[in-house]
């Protein structure tokens, strides 16, 4: 297995089954720090650089908390508009990473272009962590749903995982690859403007991912064991920001997750939604026994923790 100390987590493409199995063991064992709200020492001498051009809740803030649980500190910017990379100057992401690695031990960047967390790699001395490119992958999404299911399944070999929302977004992409080294199934709902590109597809195929094309959700909820949820209705990813709209289009019920659909769902499936969610996935399903996006939100931090202490050597 290749050594986490000092990597770049960019894209799940390369990513071998056993560090998949690394990283969820790690998490086991820094999950208890999170659990007990308390924070330690393990990354005491550490900083933490966020370079988020994009709005984000979830994927920035879990990024913080794992790292300020480990002892370490945090610095960086949650709008490029605040900075010289998005004001009159539009520094490049090369000018801008050269002096971000002297700010900190890792980086870990959010952008509207694809590929932009691979061109920062390419300039910095400290990690990179890949915290959602565009429309091209979420690494550490993936990996801490991923996590989620084999802590609430015990495996994720031998599941059905209906992917339902738009399959051109990152969080897709990333789970069609890292799916390629389980033995699952991923079965793919989506409008038909909004399905897998042929090329992605193609790379699935080439890759030995095991999946199929539904058009309704009926068609898979009675034998799947996650389904996993992104909006059919999207902001365009390759903005920095969308302000919102006075009108939005509505999902249609063949895309959308309700109480009475769940009723013919396999008693022991699981949701998953990465969030924020608009109507895909009603607030009436939260309390259901299905519903385990709240624990996928906490397993959010505890992945970033097995992360960050794995790319700064902790465990080597």
């Amino acid at each position: 297995m290749r050594s986490f100390a000092g990597r770049d987590i960019l894209s799940l493409k390369e990513f071998e089954r056993n560090e998949f199995e690394h990283l969820f063991e790690i998490a086991d064992r820094v999950e208890p720090i999170a659990r007990e709200r308390r924070n330690t020492d393990m990354l005491a001498h550490k900083t933490l650089v966020t370079a988020f051009y994009q709005p984000s809740t979830r994927t920035r803030l879990a990024h913080e908390a794992a790292m300020h649980r480990l002892g370490g500190h945090v610095t960086g910017f949650s709008d490029a508009k605040m900075t010289r990379a998005g004001d009159f100057y539009q520094e490049s992401i090369k000018d801008t990473v050269h002096m971000l690695e002297f700010y900190g031990d890792v980086i870990v960047m959010r952008h509207f272009d694809q590929g932009a967390p691979h061109e920062a790699a390419k300039w910095s001395s400290v990690p990179v962590i890949n915290g959602g490119d565009g429309w091209g992958e979420h690494p550490t999404q993936i990996l801490t749903d991923l996590y989620t299911i084999t802590k609430e399944m015990g495996s994720v070999d031998g599941k059905s995982i209906l992917a339902v929302g738009d399959h051109r977004m990152r969080t897709m992409h990333s789970l069609g690859y890292a799916l390629s080294q389980f033995d699952a199934e991923m079965v793919i709902l989506a409008p038909e403007e909004m399905s897998p590109l042929p090329e992605f597809l193609a790379e699935l195929d080439e890759k030995g991912t095991n999946y199929r094309i539904v058009d309704h959700i009926d068609e898979a909820i009675e034998t799947t064991d996650v389904i996993y949820m992104e909006p059919v209705v999207q902001p365009d990813y390759t903005k920095a920001r969308q302000e919102k709209q006075e009108v939005y289009a509505r999902t249609d019920a063949k895309y959308q997750v309700t109480t009475e659909v769940m009723k013919k769902a396999k008693g022991s499936s699981i949701i998953l939604h990465s969030l924020p969610r608009r109507d895909e996935l009603l607030p009436e399903v939260d309390d259901s026994r299905h519903a385990r996006y709240w624990q996928e939100a906490y397993n959010g931090v505890v992945m970033r923790m097995a992360l960050l202490s794995s790319v700064l050597g902790v465990w080597e």
